[in-house]
Protein backbone atom coordinates (compact mmCIF):
# COMPACT_ATOMS: atom_id res chain seq x y z
CA UNK A 1 0.00 0.00 0.00
CA UNK A 2 1.68 3.65 -0.98
CA UNK A 3 0.39 5.67 2.15
CA UNK A 4 1.72 9.00 0.10
CA UNK A 5 -1.51 8.17 -2.46
CA UNK A 6 -4.08 6.81 0.40
CA UNK A 7 -6.46 9.56 1.54
CA UNK A 8 -6.10 11.07 5.04
CA UNK A 9 -9.05 8.77 6.22
CA UNK A 10 -8.49 5.77 4.83
CA UNK A 11 -4.66 6.15 5.99
CA UNK A 12 -5.90 7.03 9.33
CA UNK A 13 -8.35 3.87 9.07
CA UNK A 14 -5.34 1.46 8.33
CA UNK A 15 -3.15 2.74 10.56
CA UNK A 16 -5.79 2.26 12.83
CA UNK A 17 -6.06 -1.24 12.24
CA UNK A 18 -2.79 -2.32 12.20
CA UNK A 19 -2.54 -1.05 15.94
CA UNK A 20 -5.64 -2.37 17.08
CA UNK A 21 -3.95 -6.05 15.68
CA UNK A 22 -0.87 -5.19 17.31
CA UNK A 23 -2.14 -4.11 20.69
CA UNK A 24 -4.99 -7.00 20.95
CA UNK A 25 -2.17 -9.79 19.84
CA UNK A 26 -3.27 -10.35 16.51
CA UNK A 27 -0.20 -10.34 13.69
CA UNK A 28 -0.97 -9.61 9.98
CA UNK A 29 -1.04 -13.58 9.45
CA UNK A 30 -3.63 -13.99 12.24
CA UNK A 31 -5.69 -16.66 10.05
CA UNK A 32 -2.99 -18.82 9.13
CA UNK A 33 -2.90 -22.14 10.15
CA UNK A 34 -0.94 -22.79 13.74
CA UNK A 35 0.82 -26.13 14.94
CA UNK A 36 -1.01 -27.47 18.21
CA UNK A 37 1.36 -29.44 20.30
CA UNK A 38 -1.58 -31.29 21.06
CA UNK A 39 -2.27 -35.26 20.33
CA UNK A 40 -0.73 -37.89 18.64
CA UNK A 41 1.09 -36.53 15.28
CA UNK A 42 3.00 -38.68 13.14
CA UNK A 43 6.99 -38.91 12.64
CA UNK A 44 8.51 -38.70 8.88
CA UNK A 45 11.62 -39.20 7.73
CA UNK A 46 12.29 -37.47 4.22
CA UNK A 47 15.10 -39.48 2.70
CA UNK A 48 17.38 -37.83 -0.28
CA UNK A 49 15.36 -39.96 -2.78
CA UNK A 50 12.38 -37.70 -2.28
CA UNK A 51 10.40 -39.96 0.09
CA UNK A 52 8.23 -39.82 2.87
CA UNK A 53 8.36 -42.85 5.49
CA UNK A 54 6.29 -42.62 8.55
CA UNK A 55 8.73 -43.90 10.46
CA UNK A 56 6.46 -43.86 14.37
CA UNK A 57 4.24 -41.00 16.41
CA UNK A 58 4.54 -38.69 18.61
CA UNK A 59 1.72 -37.98 21.68
CA UNK A 60 2.22 -34.54 23.40
CA UNK A 61 -0.07 -33.88 26.04
CA UNK A 62 -0.79 -29.98 27.19
CA UNK A 63 0.65 -28.69 30.33
CA UNK A 64 -0.46 -25.54 30.69
CA UNK A 65 1.03 -22.14 29.44
CA UNK A 66 2.76 -23.33 26.14
CA UNK A 67 4.57 -26.34 27.64
CA UNK A 68 3.35 -29.60 26.66
CA UNK A 69 5.20 -33.44 27.90
CA UNK A 70 5.66 -35.70 24.97
CA UNK A 71 6.36 -39.33 24.31
CA UNK A 72 7.95 -41.08 21.24
CA UNK A 73 6.81 -44.59 19.91
CA UNK A 74 8.76 -45.81 16.53
CA UNK A 75 6.77 -48.04 14.17
CA UNK A 76 8.15 -51.77 14.17
CA UNK A 77 6.66 -52.44 10.51
CA UNK A 78 8.78 -49.71 9.97
CA UNK A 79 12.36 -49.54 11.50
CA UNK A 80 13.74 -52.94 11.59
CA UNK A 81 15.44 -54.90 14.19
CA UNK A 82 19.51 -54.34 13.56
CA UNK A 83 21.80 -56.47 16.35
CA UNK A 84 24.85 -54.13 16.62
CA UNK A 85 27.40 -54.74 19.07
CA UNK A 86 25.67 -56.45 21.50
CA UNK A 87 22.36 -54.64 21.47
CA UNK A 88 19.64 -53.89 19.76
CA UNK A 89 18.32 -51.12 17.58
CA UNK A 90 15.38 -50.17 15.31
CA UNK A 91 16.64 -49.19 11.63
CA UNK A 92 15.25 -47.41 8.62
CA UNK A 93 17.15 -49.72 6.07
CA UNK A 94 18.53 -48.34 2.93
CA UNK A 95 20.98 -49.51 0.18
CA UNK A 96 22.73 -46.52 0.45
CA UNK A 97 22.77 -45.53 4.14
CA UNK A 98 20.89 -47.37 7.27
CA UNK A 99 19.95 -44.75 9.88
CA UNK A 100 19.16 -46.20 13.51
CA UNK A 101 17.64 -44.82 15.88
CA UNK A 102 19.38 -44.42 19.57
CA UNK A 103 16.69 -44.42 22.87
CA UNK A 104 18.03 -41.19 25.17
CA UNK A 105 19.38 -43.47 28.42
CA UNK A 106 18.57 -41.31 30.88
CA UNK A 107 15.60 -39.82 32.95
CA UNK A 108 14.60 -36.54 31.56
CA UNK A 109 11.82 -34.04 32.08
CA UNK A 110 10.15 -35.08 28.52
CA UNK A 111 8.71 -31.56 27.81
CA UNK A 112 8.40 -28.94 24.95
CA UNK A 113 7.47 -25.50 24.51
CA UNK A 114 7.25 -23.16 21.57
CA UNK A 115 11.30 -22.60 21.07
CA UNK A 116 12.51 -25.20 23.18
CA UNK A 117 12.69 -28.57 21.86
CA UNK A 118 15.62 -29.61 23.12
CA UNK A 119 14.26 -32.78 25.37
CA UNK A 120 12.41 -33.38 22.28
CA UNK A 121 15.85 -33.37 19.97
CA UNK A 122 17.34 -35.75 22.46
CA UNK A 123 14.93 -38.15 22.19
CA UNK A 124 15.26 -38.71 18.32
CA UNK A 125 19.07 -39.29 18.50
CA UNK A 126 20.00 -42.08 15.39
CA UNK A 127 23.54 -43.05 13.88
CA UNK A 128 24.42 -44.23 10.34
CA UNK A 129 26.56 -46.31 8.94
CA UNK A 130 26.32 -48.10 5.75
CA UNK A 131 24.65 -51.85 5.31
CA UNK A 132 28.18 -53.60 4.47
CA UNK A 133 29.52 -52.31 8.09
CA UNK A 134 29.21 -54.46 11.28
CA UNK A 135 28.45 -53.05 14.78
CA UNK A 136 27.19 -49.53 15.78
CA UNK A 137 28.69 -46.49 14.36
CA UNK A 138 28.00 -44.65 18.16
CA UNK A 139 30.63 -41.33 16.85
CA UNK A 140 27.95 -41.25 13.62
CA UNK A 141 25.50 -39.82 15.59
CA UNK A 142 22.13 -37.57 14.34
CA UNK A 143 20.32 -35.05 16.37
CA UNK A 144 17.36 -33.20 14.90
CA UNK A 145 17.49 -29.34 15.40
CA UNK A 146 13.42 -28.42 15.24
CA UNK A 147 11.79 -25.43 14.45
CA UNK A 148 8.74 -24.80 14.24
CA UNK A 149 6.68 -24.06 11.07
CA UNK A 150 2.47 -23.65 10.45
CA UNK A 151 2.36 -27.43 9.61
CA UNK A 152 4.64 -28.99 12.23
CA UNK A 153 8.10 -29.37 13.37
CA UNK A 154 10.70 -29.82 11.02
CA UNK A 155 14.14 -31.35 12.18
CA UNK A 156 17.10 -30.82 10.06
CA UNK A 157 20.23 -33.46 10.83
CA UNK A 158 23.09 -31.98 12.67
CA UNK A 159 26.41 -34.39 13.64
CA UNK A 160 27.21 -35.61 17.33
CA UNK A 161 29.38 -37.98 19.24
CA UNK A 162 26.66 -40.58 20.96
CA UNK A 163 29.67 -41.96 22.70
CA UNK A 164 29.54 -39.03 25.15
CA UNK A 165 25.90 -40.07 26.71
CA UNK A 166 27.70 -43.45 27.09
CA UNK A 167 27.74 -41.96 30.58
CA UNK A 168 25.24 -39.92 32.95
CA UNK A 169 25.69 -36.25 32.53
CA UNK A 170 26.04 -34.43 35.93
CA UNK A 171 22.97 -32.90 35.78
CA UNK A 172 19.76 -34.68 34.06
CA UNK A 173 17.76 -31.71 33.78
CA UNK A 174 20.16 -30.03 31.66
CA UNK A 175 20.29 -31.56 27.41
CA UNK A 176 24.36 -32.77 27.25
CA UNK A 177 24.14 -31.92 23.23
CA UNK A 178 23.88 -27.68 23.29
CA UNK A 179 24.74 -25.77 20.25
CA UNK A 180 28.36 -25.82 20.79
CA UNK A 181 28.44 -29.94 20.57
CA UNK A 182 26.77 -29.88 17.13
CA UNK A 183 27.93 -29.72 13.59
CA UNK A 184 25.95 -29.13 10.55
CA UNK A 185 26.24 -31.47 8.07
CA UNK A 186 26.76 -30.53 4.19
CA UNK A 187 23.54 -30.23 2.64
CA UNK A 188 22.67 -33.22 1.17
CA UNK A 189 25.21 -36.08 3.07
CA UNK A 190 22.78 -37.84 4.97
CA UNK A 191 20.37 -40.38 3.70
CA UNK A 192 17.64 -39.04 5.82
CA UNK A 193 17.15 -35.36 4.96
CA UNK A 194 14.96 -34.27 7.11
CA UNK A 195 12.76 -35.24 10.19
CA UNK A 196 9.32 -34.06 10.44
CA UNK A 197 6.52 -34.08 13.11
CA UNK A 198 2.86 -33.34 11.51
Amino acid sequence: MNLRRTPPAARRSWRGGLACALLCGLSPTAGAQVFELSGEKSLVALTKDGQRTRIGAVFFEPQGQGTARFRVQMDPAVMRDHFLSMREFKCLPAAQEISCFVPYPYAQPGTVSPGQFAWLEHSLLFFFKQPADFGAKLWNGIIFKFSLTSTGLVGKPQAVDLNRIGVPPDNLNEPPYGPFDRDDFTPGARWVQELRIE
